[in-house]
């Protein structure tokens, strides 16, 4: 029985990899720096019970981490390292590599944690990309913003999740009372689980055209392209996105999966799962950037419910070294959709009502909000309160579909000063 050693959860709440590994049937133990944080969650923790241990580690110190992962090696082999979390990439790598095991090398790792390196790394390879330049204090960032001139998006560069996005479109944003830049440094970022941003910014030419994210799995520098997403986003200025929908191939991926091979090799991406985001210009393909984890925000769930398999598990194979072999279960790929449920307005939800779910088309629905929370209409990915997901043989059908199926369901928001 495989030994799964999992660092952290995405979002600090997604069991989805640990439902995962138990449906393969591997053991697996839990890494963290707050075990509390997880106790704090009744469904979450429960899940977490059954692993063969659970290891915490206060602040996440990296030689006590080594220290407590070797001793359980010693004690029951581990036999693959699997994290989803950004702010724990680079600790993944150095044990992976420490205890021999097939995972993102350090190098990689540490690079794809700074979004200006990365730029510089592609620059370099003369991969076509939008203008950029990086800011650490603020009279950088004015210099910047001055220099690219607008339109330009900010971000921090070790950011995630679409986190702490400024962007300036016209003049009109730079007035002082709408975007103030003399305020955005120090961030003050908090990733959570005690990883807080490094107030280091990168400024980048704002793209127009079709979004896309690209899932990818890398295994001895060997790329998939399992499929591609096409990304519809909320209304400017929101920086959240509505919805997705995934296809597994489509007579233009050839052209995106040969970019976004090329940018992977460019990185030194030689193992695991990325989900690349692209816009594609008149002038062809041009990177946003490089997530190199599975895609979160319960996009994967997407992903299999297009591609008829677990990517979840998938990942997991991935990592015992079983890239090679055919995956169980799989059937004819469909195409899948994506919808958010996201509040009317501020204030305090009431009550979340949904219509009649008989529908075949519809393949899950998953509410992360509940009566009491605090709520907001939709500016980040943060703001969203449930997805809905269908799946079935062409996009346009189910993309209206689901777009009426959202309109019917029922967000009560009391109001609050």
């Amino acid at each position: 029985m495989p030994h799964l050693l999992i660092i952290d959860l995405p979002g600090g709440n997604d069991t989805d990899i640990v439902d995962a590994a138990i449906r393969m049937g591997c053991e697996f133990s839990f890494l963290t720096s707050d075990l509390g944080h997880y106790q704090r969650q009744d469904t979450v923790f429960k899940k977490l019970s059954q692993a063969f241990t659970c290891l915490e580690i206060k602040n996440f110190n990296y030689a006590k981490v080594q220290a407590a992962v070797v001793k359980l090696n010693l004690i029951h082999p581990i036999d693959a390292i699997i994290s989803l979390l950004d702010t724990r990439l680079i600790e993944a790598a150095k044990i992976a590599a420490k205890l021999g095991l097939p995972y993102l090398n350090p190098e990689a790792a540490t690079l794809l944690r700074d979004k200006s390196s990365v730029r510089q790394r592609l620059s370099e390879k003369g991969i076509s990309q939008p203008a950029y330049l990086k800011a650490e204090t603020t009279s950088e960032l004015i210099n910047a913003v001055e220099q690219l001139g607008l339109p330009v998006l900010i971000k921090p560069v070790d950011g995630y999740g679409s986190q702490n996005i400024v962007v300036l479109q016209e003049q009109a944003d730079l007035d002082p009372w709408i975007s103030p830049l003399e305020d955005m440094l120090p961030i003050g970022a908090d990733y959570g689980l005690g990883v807080h941003g490094r107030d280091k910014l990168v400024v980048e030419r704002f793209l127009s055209g079709r979004l896309l994210g690209c899932d990818t799995l890398t295994f001895k520098g060997k790329h998939q392209l399992l499929g591609v997403h096409e990304k519809k986003m909320f209304a400017p200025p929101s920086f959240a996105i509505q919805g997705g929908t995934f296809c597994s191939r489509s007579a233009e991926h050839e052209v995106i999966e040969d970019y976004v091979f090329f940018v992977l090799d460019a990185v030194g991406f030689n193992c695991g799962a990325a989900h690349v985001e692209i816009m594609v210009t008149k002038e062809g393909p041009q990177l946003i950037e490089i997530n190199p984890r599975l895609v979160g925000a319960k996009i994967a769930r997407l992903s299999s419910h297009g591609l008829g398999y677990s990517v979840h598990e998938a990942l997991i194979r991935l990592h015992l070294g079983y890239a090679d072999r055919p995956l169980p279960n799989s059937r004819r790929p469909a195409v899948a959709v994506s919808r958010w449920i996201v509040a009317p307005c501020a204030g305090l939800m009431k009550d979340l009502s949904l219509p009649d779910q008989s529908d075949r088309r519809i393949k899950e629905i998953d509410i992360l909000a509940k009566a009491g929370d605090r709520v907001n209409p939709p500016f980040e990915n943060a703001d969203r309160l449930g997805v809905v997901m269908a799946a079935g043989d062409a996009s346009d059908d189910i993309e209206n579909f689901l777009d009426q199926f959202v309109k019917l369901i029922d967000v009560i928001v009391q109001p609050v000063g």
